[in-house]
């Protein structure tokens, strides 16, 4: 570490309010290098479009893919790198154009202390509405840099212990039986599986998994479901199946319905296409039992641990999610993961061409690195 940086530091002391502080970028092309360069020691910002390879075809109730789109993100400061990403499917309207427009309309040679995250965030947030994942992919970048800086990654930064991580749910799409009963087989190593129903096989689906194992399951309907008390009826019979919670089992706008069922279920209710930034948490307490926080869709870590703290404190669940991404999102989710009811993270074991090495799973539960930043390697 340079006599710079230390100084840095020691003026800045134990950053009081790293916890809600976010990033933002420097104009850059489509693919690499900044147009503008290094400024001084303003923040230098290069991106690179890339596409995720699944292992198997992705399938939920409304849709299957084999590949999805995410942007990696680099943010300089003083010869330091972080790691970011967006990760896009299709499904919620980002693309490599899109984020590419919006990372080019950044301009982060004005920021010269990355320390600045509420200033740098707020300006982010306001250069275009939506663009989640884009905002996401700076706001990790810039957390992944500062951590660095700090020489601490972001689960200690916030004061969290790294031994109360929950274990991950293993996502199963749905397929034909032989090809469900391949991927629960492969799915051995993880002690609670995540299934994917609500296109009229969901007995099918679960009957299947539990002919070669007993391990708790919570499924996630993708808003598959259509009548309350239809759904209501398949609750209690996935109860009897061993199923943990029911995530988005209705049309995320359908909030009387949805507010009856999470009042007569048996099993908790989890929002996750109904929510997506902080606003929404408070909305959401009484329609659901808990929420499904996922950074592609809430701008990234700050607000997430925003998200995190208000549910708390409206007696809400948590469960940390991702889409398909590379372990730089995922383990950037994970810095969250110890204050969690449960976890979602598969979304890297999903692919096969990971260019990052990061969280572990062991024994089906969430290993956190105590690498600076969001603790990833770029390999």
């Amino acid at each position: 570490m340079t006599i710079n940086r230390r100084k840095f530091l020691g003026n800045t002391g134990w950053l009081a309010g790293a916890a809600f502080l976010l990033p933002a970028i420097n104009s850059c092309g489509v693919n690499g290098k900044s147009k503008s360069g290094h400024i001084g020691k303003g923040l230098k910002l290069s991106f690179e479009a890339y596409e995720l390879q699944l292992k198997h075809v992705f399938t939920i109730a409304s849709f299957s893919r084999t590949t999805t789109p995410v942007m990696l993100v680099k943010i300089e400061w003083d010869g330091v790198v972080g790691y970011g990403e967006a990760s896009m499917p299709p499904y919620l309207g980002e693309s490599h154009e899109t984020a590419a427009k919006f990372l080019n309309a950044l301009d982060l040679k004005q920021f010269l202390d990355p320390f600045r995250l509420n200033e740098i965030l707020s300006y982010v947030d306001t250069v275009a509405e939506g663009n989640c994942a884009a905002k996401a992919s700076v706001d990790i970048a810039l957390h992944d840099l500062i951590g660095k800086l700090m020489e601490k990654p972001w689960f200690k930064i916030w004061g969290y212990n790294q031994e109360n991580t929950p274990l991950t749910t293993f996502t199963i799409g749905m397929d034909k039986p032989d090809v469900v009963i391949e991927k629960v087989k492969e799915a051995a190593p993880y002690k609670m599986l995540k299934v994917k129903i609500g296109r009229g096989t969901d007995e099918e689906m679960i009957s299947t998994i539990r002919k070669i194992t007993k391990v708790p399951l919570c499924v996630d309907v993708n808003q598959g479901w259509k009548d309350k008390h239809e759904a209501l009826d398949k609750i209690h019979w996935l109860k009897e199946q061993g199923v943990v919670f029911v995530e988005q089992p209705m049309d995320k706008n359908n909030l009387e319905d949805m507010a009856w069922l999470t009042q007569h279920s048996p099993l908790p209710t989890i929002a996750d296409e109904a929510i997506q930034r902080l606003d929404d948490v408070a909305k959401m307490h009484g329609v659901y039992s808990g929420i499904n926080i996922k950074l592609m869709k809430c701008t990234g870590m700050r607000e997430a641990h925003k998200m995190m703290n208000v549910a708390r404190s409206l007696e809400m669940k948590v469960m940390i999610g991702c889409m398909t991404e590379t372990s730089c999102g995922v383990s950037a989710a994970a810095q969250l993961s110890p204050m969690v009811d449960w976890a979602d993270l598969d979304g890297n074991l999903l692919i096969s061409n990971d260019p990052f090495k990061g969280i572990e799973i062991l024994n089906g539960k969430v290993i956190l690195p105590n690498r600076a930043g969001i603790g990833v390697i770029k390999i």
